[in-house]
């Protein structure tokens, strides 16, 4: 299968996934053979390259598990059992509050907390990314409007949305029908998503900028083409990863291309931001650099919409931990 297959005169390329389970170690009768074959498959195909797979016991585990959580993730979502928790967002240099970043927060009756990336994993491969990320953007804008209208909302654009030809205007109609200024919105990718198909990400990003939303660029410094993405995206902002400001003040490399990165996206015309800040040194040696914004545990905890509701009403200041 590995030789290309001629079509007039055009190549294709054939992959194959292969699932194996055998009689009678793995299964006592040809149904529940086929079964634990398809298990095994599923983890072949999961590999993305024509690759072969036994079947092995944890692998059923892993696929039961994987079934009940998706099923869970379907009531969850039908339930409202899942809400936007905030993280609030710094502005370094003028030391105010300058936004929030949304995110998912699923207590789980036997499973206790979810974790967003999890969440996010689930959501994907049961085909409920569009409906999470609907509900999320919802409820993030309902709560925003308790707000006062500088506040801006960061929320995570998952990979599977891109393939939606309507995102960008069912984006901006529940913006709008929400009362938010499309401005105050700000869409977060990560470079894989961008990787996956260039194409696809580059007329997506297009169709929401020019709904007036911005763009920002998440995890950067950790793909293999940032500089290629740079150029070829329309962006207003990139957000360093966390990994290099956890380590700014004890590893000199980490500091130098914490350092380079804030250079580079100023020189590009953007906006810089930084995850990760977690006390007075992270804060000190980021707001050397020039970076305008920040976030992380120094700055607090997550806050329900109430909280943060509550906050504004009483006219209090998030204020930074000492």
């Amino acid at each position: 299968l590995q030789a290309p297959v001629l079509i007039g005169s055009d190549d294709h390329v054939v992959g194959a996934g292969i699932g194996i389970a055998l009689i009678p170690s793995d299964a006592t009768d040809p149904a529940e053979a086929l079964r634990r074959a398809d298990i095994a498959l599923y983890r072949a195909k999961a590999e993305g390259r024509s690759a072969m797979r036994f079947f092995e016991t944890g692998m059923d585990q892993r696929v039961r598990e994987r079934d009940h959580m998706i099923r869970e993730l379907r009531t969850a979502l039908a339930t409202d059992q899942i809400t936007p928790h905030f993280r609030p967002v710094f502005d370094l240099k003028q030391g105010h509050l300058a936004g929030f970043e949304t995110t998912p927060y699923w207590l789980h009756p036997d499973l206790g907390e979810v974790a967003p990336e999890r969440l996010f994993a689930i959501a994907d491969e049961a085909g409920m990314a569009h409906d999470l990320f609907d509900r999320l953007l919802g409820q993030t804008c309902t709560a925003a409007r308790r707000w006062p209208a500088a506040v801006t909302l960061s929320i995570d654009l998952q990979p599977a949305l891109l393939h939606d030809p309507a995102l960008a205007g069912r984006i901006a109609a529940t913006v709008k029908s929400a009362g938010i200024e499309p401005e105050r919105i700000e869409l977060e990718i990560t470079e894989s998503a961008l990787v996956s198909d260039v194409e696809l990400a580059r007329t997506a990003l297009a169709a929401l900028r020019a709904q007036g939303m911005r763009i920002a660029l998440d995890n950067f410094g950790t793909g293999y083409s940032s500089l290629y993405h740079l150029r070829t995206f329309k962006l207003d902002k990139i957000k360093i990863d966390r990994s290099f400001v956890e380590a700014m003040t004890s590893e000199t490399e980490s500091a130098s291309i914490v350092a380079a990165l804030v250079g580079l996206g100023h020189g590009l015309g953007l906006q810089v931001a930084a995850d990760g800040l977690a006390g007075t040194g992270d804060l000190a040696a980021l707001s050397a650099t020039g970076c305008e914004l920040g976030q992380g545990e120094h700055f607090g905890d997550l806050m329900n919409a109430d909280a943060v509701a509550a906050l504004f009403e009483a006219g209090q200041h998030i204020q930074r931990r000492a």
